[in-house]
């Protein structure tokens, strides 16, 4: 049975209210909130709201889900929405979501919402819950991870985009046995948000960072130095840098910018993929703009990147790929402590079918220098 109401925390799961419509269509008119709700109507008026409070959340209710209020505990205002859909009886599985009023973000609204609601549904008998997220929208992302959700996968075409067409949603799964949270990452974030040794900085990758990876990764020798070696399309370095994000907290990549300390200005780009998270194992790249070569940027970089991949990340074991030819790349990892572990041959594609060599560095932590 589910309860008609569940407060933990700071705040309170209710019913909806007809003392609701003004914050409700407030809360649901937010762009933010319409970006990543493409099925709530746009604009959202306080018909919609009443629509809602007296219709649409009593449906949800009957169809064997849930549609709560996220109140204030002390105040009972309306801070945002949760509930459970897609209820699937016959697997005991059900989909939870929830959004948060722009006037209650930064407060832990949405995760308090997420495990409360979790918690009830496997009371109720739910052994699996799926907590779907878009790509581009992190916060839901750290909302899950902080749940005690994590990540399965990408479930290709799930949700539908206000324009009637598809888009891949991120999946996130939480079963009845799982612990509440937070659940460990396998790339934490940057202490403090960056890392640099004075001379170097190294910051996370942004959406902002579009045309400085174009201009960076369209150099033809940078692309000479790929597999295949053909510079990316800027609708990719787009995607690139808007998931970037995303990808550092599914645990699949950490992809940074590469700073002048003093300056702030732009050296480069460096980054860390998850290759065998099993065995503990990433491999790491980086590339220079032409102002930055020459002055040990590239070493600094690496450097501090490994640092962080065998301190905070508790990685095992770093590998590099390199072309046989890059003397200058193979001089940088071998200066941080790299050791040359073989020649893979024809491991990557070249261009019109051929195939290209690739030189093996490897790195184990007492190794650093």
């Amino acid at each position: 049975m589910t309860p008609e109401v569940v407060e933990s925390g700071g705040i309170r799961l209710r019913r909806f209210r007809p003392d609701d419509v003004d914050d409700l269509a407030a809360g649901c008119a937010d762009p933010l909130v319409l970006r990543f709700n493409p099925v709530m109507p746009e604009p959202y008026t306080e018909a919609d709201a009443r629509w809602w409070i007296a219709e649409g959340a009593p449906a949800a209710w009957r169809g064997g889900g849930a549609a709560y209020a996220v109140a204030d505990r002390d105040t009972d205002r309306l801070l945002g929405g949760a509930g459970l859909g897609q209820v699937v009886a016959a697997r005991r599985q059900a989909e939870l979501g929830c959004w948060v009023a722009p006037w209650a973000r930064g407060r832990g609204v949405a995760t308090a919402a997420a495990r409360a609601l979790a918690e009830v549904a496997f009371h109720a008998g739910t052994v699996r819950l799926e907590l779907l997220t878009h790509a581009e929208n992190p916060a839901s992302q750290r909302v899950a991870l902080a749940a005690g959700f994590r990540h399965e996968g990408v479930r290709r075409a799930a949700g539908q985009t206000r324009g009637g067409g598809r888009q891949d949603l991120v999946a996130w799964v939480r079963h009845a046995d799982d612990p509440p949270g937070p659940t460990r990452r396998l790339l934490p974030d940057l202490p403090e948000g960056r890392l640099s040794d004075g001379v170097v900085t190294l910051r996370p990758l942004g959406a902002g960072d579009v045309e400085l990876m174009y201009r960076l990764h369209t150099r033809p020798e940078v692309v000479a130095n790929q597999a295949p070696p053909v510079p990316p399309t800027r609708a990719a370095v787009e995607r690139r840098c808007r998931l970037a994000e995303s990808g550092w907290l599914t645990g699949a990549a950490a992809r940074l910018l590469i700073l002048d300390a003093v300056t702030g200005e732009p050296a480069g780009s460096c980054g860390l993929t998850y290759s065998d998270p099993d065995a503990g194992e990433a491999t790491i790249g980086y590339a220079l703009l032409p102002s930055a070569r020459g002055r040990g940027t590239a070493t600094r970089a690496v450097r501090l990147l490994a640092g962080w991949a065998f301190g905070p990340a508790g990685i095992a074991r770093l590998a590099a790929g390199t072309m046989p030819e890059n003397t200058a790349s193979h001089r940088v990892l071998e200066r941080v402590g790299f050791r040359r572990e073989g020649l893979l041959r024809g491991r990557l594609p070249g261009l019109d079918g051929t195939r290209i060599d690739d030189l093996i560095f490897g790195l184990l932590p007492g190794e650093l220098r």
